[in-house]
């Protein structure tokens, strides 16, 4: 059974994202070697929207007070690129990376604490651990 996702961005500044996640959002990393650095990332979610055009993928990290974290976010010299929106399903942002890229995030409306529990419960373990989930970290 598959049990996690691996997500990958590309970006000709690679190393100043790398920083960017190590140093500003403060997601864990082990080095795969050589200074590569593959970031541990929390439990998420999966939806799929449909389209009348070309379908695509769109990243965003969770969080639960997106208020608190843009805050939290600023003081640390980060850019974003809208204000926050209330998009009906959820509170949205986005984050301007250094390599000039944006990464939306995402404070949802409905309940998505419970969707590791009962990942977890299909999985048949018992016993599995809720953790309120802040942005990028635990």
């Amino acid at each position: 059974m598959i049990g996690g996702a691996h997500t990958i961005l590309y970006s000709q500044r690679a190393e100043e994202v790398r920083a960017f996640f190590r140093d500003v959002l403060e997601f864990p990393s082990v080095d795969a070697g050589r200074g590569w650095l593959i970031f541990a990332t929390l439990p998420g979610e999966l939806a799929i929207h449909p389209t009348e055009q070309q379908g695509r993928q769109e990243l965003y990290l969770m969080c639960a007070d997106i208020r608190a974290e843009v805050a939290r976010l600023e003081a640390k010299g980060v850019e974003f690129t809208m204000p926050i929106r209330d998009q009906g399903w959820g509170l949205l942002t986005s984050i301007k990376l250094p390599d000039g890229e944006t990464l939306g995030l995402y404070q949802p409306k409905a309940p998505h604490g419970n969707t590791v529990e009962a990942y977890a419960s299909k999985r048949g373990q018992t016993g599995a651990r809720k953790e309120e989930t802040k942005c990028g970290r635990t």
